[in-house]
């Protein structure tokens, strides 16, 4: 009698076999990405199949599930129809299905390999994006801190991610770790983003190192970089350019959040600045009105650019800059929509483990074209069939 995906001889034999390649030009599902994550169990007595935990636990985020109870509901509510698509069958010895617990997702999701899962979920949104249509492609590099696992006395988990501007997809992520900082991981981080050629890293003053510049030239990739006092001789240089002489080559108006900003640009052509193959500096002057107060604030904002003037125009190099706070958008969907900084779950990679389902359920609605996420989550929730569809399970 052929062994079903919830016994514990089909986890034990591919502890055993390679992954199956995928054919030039096929482009793989999520369970085959998922697939590529090391199971962390002994594989006697293991249950439930690897993927088959992580894709329902993908599913139920997707369908608005915010904590791992939740999930656990989900799971127990989803149709037999739905479980066998994902590999859930009956059990050979009894006609019941014995689905995986919340204990069980607890604790496979605290001892995941958080990196490899972050690879694999980044490789399949990335395996999804449609071709780039648009000559300059950015990719914001910014950090978010999970604020809930510190107020529950866990460690403090801070993680690095990269998000494509157009898309909003995260294509990689990285937790920093309580003993290093965001700064030694910029380059770990990228080398699990595979098209890097072409594209223009974006991020904030932090990154303004020139080991990271040196690293994106290595890996035909451009970047713009804002200079601020870690950046002193260059800051100073920048600075002291004749601005006033540099006529205005951009100016756009942007509104929300209670306020209204006007934003110019003046870009030029340097040939001596101290900083790795940069080829153009930046001003950019930022005027922002409260409109609950008319207070009026205006911003000086510095950077420089391996871009030259042949190949980025100041209005692109502006909406670049501008698009790196995208980044800002998805952490406060996680925060608002998932409750990611209200949740305290603490136990060893769970909280990664969740944010990264938290990016996969985000994207995955992006690319359906979703563009409200919280509607979309809802709408999920009404049919269990949606959130399998999204992720290509059905």
């Amino acid at each position: 009698m052929p062994a079903d995906a919830s016994s514990p001889i089909p986890p034990a034999l591919d502890q055993l076999s390679e992954h199956p390649e995928v054919a030039p030009g096929e482009i793989p599902g999520l369970l085959q990405r998922l697939a590529e994550v090391p199971d962390p169990r002994d594989p006697r007595g293991v249950r439930h199949a690897l993927t088959v935990v992580l894709a329902l636990t993908a599913c139920a985020v997707l369908a608005g599930a915010t904590s791992l109870l939740a999930v656990g509901e989900w799971i127990v509510d989803t149709p037999p129809q739905l479980l066998e698509l994902i590999g859930v069958r009956p059990d050979p010895l009894c006609p019941k299905r014995h689905l995986p617990e919340e204990s069980t997702v607890r604790r496979l999701l605290a001892r995941i390999d958080g990196d490899a899962l972050d690879r694999a979920v980044g490789r399949g949104l990335a395996d999804r994006r449609a071709p780039a249509t648009i000559p300059l492609r950015g990719l914001a590099v910014d950090g978010k801190s999970l604020r809930g696992a510190a107020r529950a006395k866990g460690r403090k988990i801070h993680l690095l991610a990269a998000l494509d501007h157009t898309t909003g997809l995260v294509l990689a992520q990285l937790d920093v770790g309580e003993k290093t900082g965001e700064i030694t991981c910029f380059q770990p981080l990228l080398e699990a983003v595979a098209d890097l050629a072409g594209a223009v890293v974006t991020s904030d003053a932090l990154h303004t190192q020139r080991e990271h510049a040196v690293y994106l030239l290595g890996r035909r990739a451009h970047y713009i970089v804002i200079v601020k006092g870690n950046q002193k001789r260059l800051r100073t240089q920048l600075k002291a350019l004749p601005w006033k002489d540099i006529p205005l080559q951009g100016r756009t108006r942007d509104a929300g959040h209670g306020r209204s900003e006007i934003r110019r640009i003046k870009a030029a052509t340097v040939n001596n600045l101290l900083f790795p193959r940069a080829s153009q500096a930046l001003q950019i002057k930022r005027r922002r009105t409260d409109r609950k107060t008319g207070k009026t604030t205006v911003k000086t904002v510095y950077a420089v650019t391996s871009l030259t003037a042949e190949q980025a125009t100041p209005a692109q190099l502006a909406k670049l800059v501008r698009d790196h706070w995208k980044v800002e958008t998805l952490h406060h969907i996680r925060d608002t929509t998932f409750a990611e900084d209200a949740s305290q779950l603490r136990t060893g990679n769970a909280p990664r483990a969740m944010a990264t389902w938290r990016n996969l359920a985000i994207g995955a609605l992006k690319l359906s074209g979703a563009t409200k996420i919280a509607a979309g989550l809802r709408r999920n929730a009404r049919d269990p069939r949606r959130p399998l569809t999204l992720l290509g399970l059905a």
